[in-house]
């Protein structure tokens, strides 16, 4: 599995993550076995969140590892905390709680990265910044990020954060890409042209903060996925063409557009399919030509000026 630098950080991560927030849906065996194909594949870089079944999810991880310090050095572990029903919550006391339980579920001491999970509005940030550096200083945590911030208010994090943001989390796929479309269609009066996010594609390039798609198999907010569908015919015909050239699969191919992408993304597999994620594992070695690339592009619909 080829891997990239996470953000500034010295962490080499698989440039493939995988997505545990489904592992809830395995039996027992059924989650051993899939952990430990990622693990042999290389994709030892798991992404979970305090919110994912409750907490079960991370529960059946470490439960389907057999977590104990030997298996703990093979594998990197990042979660998410800050959504609490019907709100969000980035005060002091809330982030070193959520750790607190994040870490009693994975049974492990500390955490590779920690996400603030979405924007909160009243965010105070000197609160933040004081969890960050108890959790940094007590060996509970290494690297920081977020998901699906804008870049004012990582800049606003960052005022009174002293650790790096080394990832953003943020949706993106070749079906929903506004983030790329709005970079083509500067001063243009058309949809593509309004700027959603910020500009946030580059601002995390120019800042060296390692984007991770999530959902990138997805249309809409979780309305399905787009490959195989019939809702996306011309889509579908290209990836499939390409597909062949590479003797991969569809799904190989959705996971290299990403890939091709000079920002060094790293998108996160929401799979639990072995054969699906060994497919998305394989994007790693495929590396689209740049006519592939605008011609997927262009035939999900995207419209270039």
């Amino acid at each position: 599995m080829r891997t990239i630098k996470l953000g500034t950080s010295s962490l080499e991560v698989p440039v493939v993550a995988v997505g545990c927030m489904r592992i809830n849906s395995l039996d027992k065996a059924g989650a051993e076995k899939f952990v430990r194909t990622a693990i042999e594949e290389g994709a030892n870089f798991f992404d979970h969140a305090d919110i994912y079944g409750g907490g079960e999810c991370e529960e059946i991880f470490a439960d389907a590892v057999g977590m104990n310090d030997d298996i703990r050095e093979k594998m990197i572990l990042q979660s998410k905390c800050g959504i609490r029903k019907g709100m969000f919550d980035f005060s002091k006391e809330h982030i070193l709680d959520s750790v607190d339980g994040i870490l009693k579920r994975l049974r492990t001491d500390y955490l590779d990265v920690l996400l603030l999970h979405r924007p909160d509005t009243l965010v105070e940030p000197e609160e933040v910044a004081e969890a960050f550096s108890i959790l940094e200083e007590s060996g509970k945590v290494r690297h920081f990020g977020v998901s699906n911030q804008n870049p004012m208010q990582i800049q606003l994090l960052q005022k009174y954060v002293k650790q790096p943001i080394v990832a953003n989390q943020l949706q993106l796929s070749i079906t929903n890409a506004n983030m790329i479309s709005q970079g083509f269609n500067v001063n243009m009066e058309n949809e593509s042209a309004i700027n959603r996010d910020g500009s946030v594609l580059d601002f995390c390039r120019l800042n060296d903060i390692t984007i991770q798609p999530w959902s990138p198999f997805q249309y809409g907010f979780f309305e399905g996925v787009f490959l195989d569908n019939d809702k996306f015919p011309e889509l579908n015909e290209r990836i499939n063409e390409v597909a062949a050239a590479y003797g991969a699969s569809n799904t190989t191919i959705a996971i290299a557009w990403l890939l091709r992408h000079p920002a060094n993304m790293q998108p996160v597999t929401g799979t639990m399919n072995i054969n699906r994620l060994r497919d998305c594992i394989r994007a790693s070695e495929v590396r689209l030509t740049r006519e592939e690339w605008y011609s997927i592009y262009r035939a999900a619909g995207n419209i270039l000026p």
